[in-house]
């Protein structure tokens, strides 16, 4: 009995123990190594710049730093980590574990794939058929990511004849793909191996391939080769020598003339080259870049079609023969219309799907090229969604594929018949827990900029919720590189909104909602309306009572993570905590070396500040490392991953350093590094839906609402 009690006692008082260590844990404090950059008459002091390290295998220090943030971060959702695992499986019930995507038509073969239950990718299958009898399996992804803690597969094209495929792997999340050829006759995979992949296209025949590749240590995919099928033979037949493009190589649907494009943010140059000519021919430039001068390049009919902005901010549609495509022939196809920006063409044998943006909304709008009907917009039955053209490679073809959906529409893909003109819904996703629409309301307010500029807001709430200021909210946004944020449906938002969260997203400034005037005033010399912006809108939400500055958390990842932590250094006082993923913070350290990933290209969108000293001040005025000051600061949990070839993980551990170095409050600053994913965070779909409930689950937990 008393051996009993004195062992109780000794484990009561362990606990104790252990709990007051917990209680009284500390943040990491990271040792300063003062580092003094000179540059336009400044001296900058850095004292977290030994974070840096681009060797693929880390200094230990760092690791171990790294490893101890994590322990930290864990020990703070330590408590939540139950609420973690039930919103995991809460939003497992609503996805439908084993499925087969909708097949699609290429050649002779229906190509899908399928997910099956407790496995994290998916199998790569086509059939002969439509309704997948009898499927050949093409990849088994699972199989293929056996040993890797990551693995992903970007480009997945079948020749002409459907004999050989080719596909590419990334092992790390460096977003660095691997491209081998697999005989789909034998199962064979082949010797060709072309490192750095960036795109392909087969020849008719299949004898060759044209591949993009970039560059190993900027990224910047700067070459195109045409390498023949089973041999040595790779001839590199276009370099891209201007830093500020990047360049691909396409082909038309019809098959007949291949591409590539040179393009940097505000220029692109397309070259072209008919397919009977792919052996021994040269591309030929259809018309110079220039700058300021956007196009984009398609054919069909004998006739080039040009997606341009010249004289046509939003863009308009020419056409031009093939036989003497010089600009001065160009002639109108969809003529320009100030208020509806064309954001792609797509043709097919007997028709013409034209991509539009008009206040805010998608639109299709379908061309009868053999009939000469009237044109018409594909119809909606909501008024704030979003729409999109699927993948439809086949030319010859008498309907089209489309997916929908809105903030409270599950994800749709319907097929239009081009003869009838009409939608048939062929798949809706399916939410195996339940889901009743009715429930829920979405709507679009729009709010006041400083500037007098009104700004869209989408919204999701529960029906019959009370404006009365009392409600959580996460605020999303990312507005950067035209990049509109259509308001999509997700299953896993419905975890905040049946907990009463409102979800909302901002389209500010620099996106493309409102067309390309709402891109060109985000970015440059303007770049401060988008976090303006931001914060104008967190504003108007608090002042019309759809939250308060207490209950208001707000995301956002790599240029959304710039956004982040420049709102918060503008208005902290605004947000009770922010999710900042990935975050692209610090910015003047990265603008100014042209030797990592995308910098010399991203000139182009944010400016040179290493050469330009205007550009150099404008930057750092809302750099978000540069500009943390001594204030109180919100509850942060910022995500980085190790290897991330887009935003370096060292940008999110500097700045979650530097804030608790300088915040003179008492809010907490999180930060967890994956070690073993890129910028898009884990692969596999089980991953990757842990990191999002561990996410809402602090999103949650921040405004009181566990449970």
């Amino acid at each position: 009995m008393k051996k009993f009690l004195f062992t109780f006692l000794a484990a009561a008082f362990a606990a104790a123990l252990s709990i007051s260590a917990q209680q009284d844990m500390k943040p990491p404090v990271p040792k300063k190594v003062p580092s003094v950059l000179k540059i336009h008459g400044y001296e900058i002091v850095d004292n977290y710049a030994w974070m840096r390290d681009r060797n693929e295998k880390k200094d230990p220090e760092i690791i171990k730093f790294l490893e101890e943030e994590n322990a930290y971060t864990d020990f703070h959702m330590g408590k939540h980590q139950g609420f973690v695992d039930s919103l995991y499986k809460e939003m497992l019930g609503r996805i439908k574990q084993t499925d087969l995507s909708v097949p699609y038509k290429k050649g002779n073969y229906w190509y899908f794939t399928k997910v099956e239950e407790g496995k994290q990718y998916p199998t790569f299958l086509r059939s002969r058929t439509s309704d997948g009898a009898s499927p050949e399996i093409l990849l088994d992804q699972n199989k293929m990511a056996e040993g890797f803690q990551y693995f992903a597969i970007s480009i997945f094209e079948p020749s002409d004849d459907g004999n050989l495929l080719a596909f590419a792997t990334d092992t790390t999340g460096y977003r660095q793909y691997l491209l081998q050829v697999k005989d789909l006759r034998t199962g064979e995979i082949l010797s060709d191996k072309i490192e750095r992949v960036t795109s392909a296209e087969w020849s008719p025949d299949g004898k060759y391939l044209f591949v993009g590749q970039e560059d190993e240590v900027s990224k910047r995919s700067d070459k195109i080769w045409r390498h023949e099928l089973g041999t040595k033979n790779t001839k590199l037949i276009f370099e891209e020598k201007d830093v500020y493009f990047n360049s691909g190589v396409g082909r038309s649907r019809d098959g007949q003339m291949y591409f590539i494009a040179s393009y940097a943010k505000t220029s692109t140059e397309y070259r072209y080259l008919p397919a009977n000519a792919v052996k021994d021919g040269t591309f030929s430039v259809l018309a110079p870049r220039r700058e300021g001068h956007e196009y984009y390049a398609d054919f069909d009919r004998g006739e080039f079609y040009i997606r341009t902005n010249k004289d046509a901010e939003n863009f308009k549609v020419m056409r031009v023969s093939q036989k003497d495509p010089n600009e001065r022939f160009w002639r109108d196809f969809v003529p320009y219309n100030p208020k509806v920006k064309i954001e792609g063409i797509e043709f097919f044998k007997d028709h013409a799907v034209v991509s539009e943006l008009e206040n805010g909304l998608e639109y299709l709008r379908v061309m009868d090229r053999r009939t000469r009907r009237a044109p018409m917009r594909i119809l909606t039955d909501e008024s704030v969604y979003t729409m999109g053209l699927g993948y439809n490679p086949e030319y010859d073809t008498p309907v089209v594929r489309y997916g929908y959906s809105s903030m409270i529409t599950p994800n749709s893909t319907f097929e239009f018949d081009f003869a009838s003109r009409k939608s048939k819904l062929i798949k809706q996703q399916e939410i195996p827990s339940g889901y009743d629409r009715s429930k829920y309301e979405t709507v679009r307010v729009w709010a006041d900029a400083r500037d007098g500029i009104k700004v869209p807001i989408s919204i999701m709430m529960k029906k019959g919720t009370k404006l009365d200021g009392m409600s959580p909210m996460l605020l999303y946004a990312y507005g950067s590189y035209g990049y509109s944020m259509t308001p999509n449906f997700s299953t896993n938002r419905l975890s905040l909104v049946d907990r009463g969260m409102i979800y909302a997203i901002a389209h500010i400034r620099g996106g493309s909602e409102l067309g390309e005037k709402w891109r060109q005033d985000g970015r440059m010399f303007k770049k401060m309306n988008t976090f303006n912006d931001f914060v104008d809108c967190s504003k108007w939400l608090i002042k019309n009572k759809y939250t308060s500055a207490d209950r208001l958390v707000i995301q956002g990842g790599s240029a959304g993570g710039l956004l982040m932590g420049a709102v918060m250094n503008q208005a902290p006082e605004l947000f009770k905590a922010a999710i900042v993923q990935v975050p692209f913070v610090d910015v003047m350290n990265t603008m100014i070396d042209d030797t990592l990933p995308l910098t010399t290209e991203e000139w182009v969108e944010w400016g040179n500040p290493r050469d330009d000293k205007k550009a150099w001040d404008y930057m750092f005025s809302y750099s978000p490392y540069d500009q943390i000051r001594k204030m109180a600061y919100p509850n942060m949990l910022v995500d980085v991953s190790l290897n991330d070839s887009q935003v370096p993980y060292w940008e999110g551990a500097k700045y979650a350093a530097k804030i608790r170095e300088y915040k003179t409050n008492d809010s907490i600053v999180l930060l967890r590094t994956n070690m073993g994913a890129g910028h898009g965070g884990s692969s596999g779909r089980y991953d990757r839906l842990k990191e999002i409930a561990f996410e809402y689950a602090y999103a949650l937990t921040q405004v009181g609402l566990e449970k």
